[in-house]
Order: structure tokens, then C-alpha cells, then sequence
């Protein structure tokens, strides 16, 4: 629709997404004006149901907030309410939790890697259509795939929204016996996973480079998956960290006009989390298996300081976390000696209790506040894409603007441009692969208003 030097683009059917959402793109002579990632989706309400049940019932109810990875806000939800509570559970049953988070991690970043991503760097619209021109590479995510499901379904009792999870640990743990199988299974995967870096590695990626400041967690002596220290790696290379009981003063979330789901700022600040921010703040804690796929893949050694700020590049990060995920479900497989008792007690206590993991976009911070009775009072879940929401635009802006001048692109070129600039940080709108509407608004002469983002 054109009127009066505007011209409004509509384009349905962004496929490669979970959920459903809109980018409303403004172009002033040239210029972009602003760019808005317009999530649309009904608010689920999930923080004000919670209040009111047992300290008991959020592992089970908040695993229902995403069907992709459902483990992570299980386990944010047992570490801020064992943390309430004071207390901290067997080290086997960390383990054991960290093994089924490599079950997610697997999952979700294969089902990134070959579904949803992979299709943009071969020039196909889908999945389906990449299986008839790469079949086998397709089957082989599936397998990898399978793999995962495999773990989530003997550690959590199914691959969907986990049954086995309690606070404290488990319904009950498995025997070595139970575990050997997987490990057959697993080997199969290692081969796999480093199929996929070597394929990914073969991708042509575009030059970008994101600005925003990184977030990711950082433990010790490992990767950070299961708990860690919210650790920040600003864009001019300078780190700082926080307790995990300090992150609503550091990550903070407002309204905007033009989504349903909040935006986050650190410290004032546009920030991204998920795996680009692990690899360069925790990097160098990559086991040696993983450190070798980072260098196959391009990335460098992260030893030496190397960071991945290439957003189109985040493929073949994911393709490294995958490596290290099923290497490390190796490793805890093989040292797996049954606890004495599958879960910790954890008694009622009044108090506020905080946690965050790594989901697969990334950080996921939950904190709860309890009653005497271990009723839930009030509750806060700050999810990744959420947080991402803001350094998506930003991402956005700075494409659009340079694709713009360098070659002006026509409506349709740009459109894809979006597209797959989105895809990029794999954003998790709601918890289903639906479609995105684009908007793009070009005016001349007078000036326009623009849009805030």
C-alpha cells in the first residue's frame, strides 16, 4: 500500500521460528529510522498462577512454559527454590540434573542447527526441501536429535515437559545398567556432532558483527550449564560479575508499546545471552574435545581470547555446544555411581530464593518468594529471548542500514535479510514454529516519525 511517499510492505509467513510475531522495519530517505521485533502472542501468565501453590509444584508447572526446553526452567525452578530454602542437594543428583541438560542442550541446538538454521546458508525455504537436496545431513540431525530424546527420556521419564524432576532431585535415579545403552548411542553422536561442526564450518557467512554487551553464566573449573555467576563481557572487552541474588538489580525489564513480552537492559544497557555469549565469557573452559571442534569450526582458540561476535556465526557455535554437550553426557555416564536416596528434602522455609541456568538461548533466571508454609507469594521468570528482544533490533537496525547502503536492496531482498538476521539468535517465542509478519515502512522528503525500539 503506497500513499504519499510511504510505501507499507506486508509480508506473511516466516517460517524457522518458535511462535508468532511481527518486524515493523521504518526507512527514511534511506535511512533506517527504527526497527521493532512486535511479539504479538497473548500473555500466558505463568508468574501470577504460580502464586499460591506449593514450593513443591514449580519444577512441574513452569516446565510447561516450553516444550523446546522445558529442563531449564525446571532446574531454574529447583535451584531458586532450594536456594530459598537453603538447600543443597547431592552431588550425584547434580550430576544427574547436568546430564539431562545435556539431553536438552543436544536437542534443541541440532533442532536449530538442521531444521530451523541450516536452511538459509543452503539457499532453502524449509526443511523438508533441504531433506530432498541433503538427505543425509538432515538424517543425521535426526539422529543427533534422537540422541538427546534418548537422555531426557531416561533421566526425566519423556523428551516433552519432564515427569521424573522433583525439587531436591529426582522420583528416581537410573542404574548403571539403564545408562549403558545410552552410552552406545552416544558414542554414535560424538561422530555425528562433529560431522555437523565440519559441515557447518563449510557455510558462507556474512560479515556482522553485533555491539551488544554479553551475558552468560561462569563457574570455575567448568561450562557453565546448570548454575554458575552471571558474568558480563561488555563490547569494549572489559568483565564484571554479580550474584545470581543480584540479577533483578542489574537486568531490568519495562513494558514497550509494541510487544506483549517484556524488554531487558543491563545495567542500562542492550545485552544478549545464549551461545555466543558463552563461548567468549566461558570459552576457555571448553573441554579439549570441544576446543578442537571451536578451532575445525573457524572460531579460533578461546584460550587465547577468541570471540565469536558474528551473529550469522552462531551456527557454528551451537555446532561446538553440541560437541561438548554429548562429550560431557559421556563423561558423567561413565563416572555414574547411583546416589543413596534419588532426591534431597527440602523442607518449607519463608524466604526469597534465586536461580539461573543455561537454557539453550541462553540465560534463565528465576526467583521465588516463599511462605512459612512453603506457599509461592510471588514469582519472576525472566526468560532469554526476552532479554534478547532488545540486541535483536539493534541487530536488525544495523543490517537493514548497511544492506541499504551498500547495494539498496528491493523490498524482497531486504525482507529475507530480516528474515535470517532473526533466525539468527533463534528466538523463542512461544513454545510452537508458527510465522512472522514483516513490516517495512519507507517515506521521503518530510521527515518521519519513525519508531522507537
Amino acid at each position: 500500500m503506497t500513499h504519499r511517499g510511504s510505501r507499507v510492505l506486508h509480508v506473511g509467513s516466516l517460517s524457522r521460528v518458535e511462535g508468532e510475531g511481527a518486524l515493523r522495519l521504518h526507512v527514511h530517505d534511506g535511512t533506517v529510522t527504527g526497527a521493532q521485533l512486535e511479539i504479538y502472542e497473548p500473555p500466558r501468565f505463568f508468574e501470577a498462577f504460580l502464586r499460591g501453590r506449593a514450593h513443591t509444584e514449580p519444577p512441574d508447572i513452569t516446565a510447561r512454559v516450553c516444550g523446546i526446553c522445558p529442563v531449564a526452567y525446571q532446574m531454574s525452578a529447583c535451584a531458586a527454590i532450594e536456594d530459598a530454602c537453603g538447600v543443597t542437594v547431592d552431588p550425584v543428583i547434580r550430576d544427574l540434573r547436568r546430564l539431562l541438560y545435556c539431553g536438552e542442550w543436544i536437542e534443541s541446538q541440532v533442532l536449530h542447527i538442521y531444521l530451523l538454521h541450516a536452511p538459509d546458508f543452503l539457499g532453502r525455504t524449509s526443511a523438508i526441501e533441504l531433506a530432498r537436496t541433503h538427505r543425509a545431513e538432515v538424517e543425521r540431525g535426526l539422529r543427533l536429535k534422537k540422541a538427546g530424546n534418548a537422555l531426557m527420556e531416561l533421566i526425566g521419564g519423556r523428551a516433552v515437559h519432564p515427569v521424573n524432576v522433583r525439587l531436591g532431585g529426582f522420583h528416581r535415579v537410573p542404574t548403571r545398567e539403564e545408562l549403558r545403552p545410552l552410552r552406545e548411542q552416544l558414542k554414535q553422536a560424538l561422530d555425528d556432532a562433529w560431522e555437523t561442526v565440519r559441515w557447518v564450518a563449510g557455510f558462507e557467512f556474512p560479515d556482522a558483527h553485533i555491539e551488544a554487551d554479553l551475558l552468560a553464566l561462569a563457574a570455575p573449573d567448568t561450562y557453565a550449564i546448570e548454575d554458575g555467576t552471571p558474568t558480563v563481557l561488555r563490547a569494549d572487552g572489559t568483565r564484571t560479575s554479580f550474584p545470581v541474588r543480584d540479577f533483578t538489580e542489574h537486568v531490568t525489564e519495562t513494558h514497550v508499546p509494541h510487544s506483549t513480552a517484556l524488554h531487558s537492559r543491563l545495567d542500562g544497557r542492550v545485552h544478549l545471552t545464549g551461545s555466543l555469549a558463552r563461548f567468549a565469557i566461558s570459552g576457555a573452559r571448553l573441554t579439549p574435545v570441544a576446543l578442537q571442534a571451536a578451532e575445525e569450526a573457524g572460531l579460533g582458540d578461546p584460550r587465547e581470547g577468541a570471540v565469536c561476535r558474528n551473529p550469522f556465526r552462531s551456527i557454528l557455535v551451537r555446532a561446538v555446544e553440541s560437541v561438548y554437550a554429548v562429550a560431557e553426557a559421556l563423561r558423567i555416564i561413565d563416572a555414574y555411581e547411583p546416589p543413596p536416596q534419588p532426591y534431597t528434602d527440602v523442607p518449607p522455609v519463608a524466604g526469597v530464593g534465586h536461580g539461573a541456568t543455561e537454557a539453550p538461548r541462553g540465560l534463565l533466571y528465576h526467583r521465588y518468594e516463599l511462605d512459612a508454609d512453603g506457599l509461592v507469594t510471588s514469582a519472576l521468570l525472566v526468560p532469554p529471548t526476552a532479554q534478547n528482544q532488545g540486541a535483536i533490533e539493534d541487530d536488525l537496525r544495523r543490517l537493514a542500514q548497511h544492506a541499504i547502503g551498500e547495494r539498496n536492496p528491493d523490498d524482497a531482498e531486504l525482507t529475507a535479510l530480516c528474515e535470517r538476521a532473526i533466525r539468527n539468535h533463534d528466538p523463542c517465542i512461544s513454545c510452537s514454529t508458527h510465522f512472522l509478519d514483516l513490516t517495512i515502512v519507507r517515506t521521503s522528503g518530510q521527515a518521519s516519525g519513525g519508531c522507537d525500539a
